[in-house]
């Protein structure tokens, strides 16, 4: 078997480069832990300052479009309402017209047929005679 003394020396080396590894792996996630807090710091101020007040601005914005929408909706289905009324009375005029116009024409038509009727009678009359 070999000399201890000289096997002692490298598992020292090993012990203290381990022992050097795991510092500098704390010491890394103590660093990232910092980096991390600072970002978050800065990433919640840049919200407080910039973010919210373009959000409020945004807010108001679509609660006034909102508002504007109701009217529109409001505003087109009275116009809507009011167009359907008007079209009804015209259609019902029309129709009242239109059986005005046909009781005249009747009336006309029927007032032309009967003195139709007498010319002819007379004419038939006239060429027995």
């Amino acid at each position: 078997m070999g000399d201890l003394n000289s096997l002692s020396v490298p598992l020292w080396i090993m012990a203290v480069v381990s022992v050097l590894q795991a510092l500098l792996l704390i010491g890394m996630g103590v660093a990232g832990y910092l980096v991390y807090s600072r970002v978050m710091t800065l990433i919640t101020d840049l919200e407080a300052r910039q973010i919210a007040p373009i959000r409020e601005k945004v807010d108001e914005i679509l609660a006034d479009v909102k508002g504007i929408t109701a009217r529109v909706s409001q505003q087109t289905e009275r116009v809507d309402h009011a167009i359907a009324g008007t079209i009804d009375r015209v259609d019902d005029t029309a129709a009242r017209v239109r059986a005005g116009v046909h009781d005249k024409v009747s009336q006309v038509a029927g007032v032309v047929r009967g003195v139709r009727a007498v010319v002819m009678s007379l004419l038939h009359k006239e060429s027995h005679a």
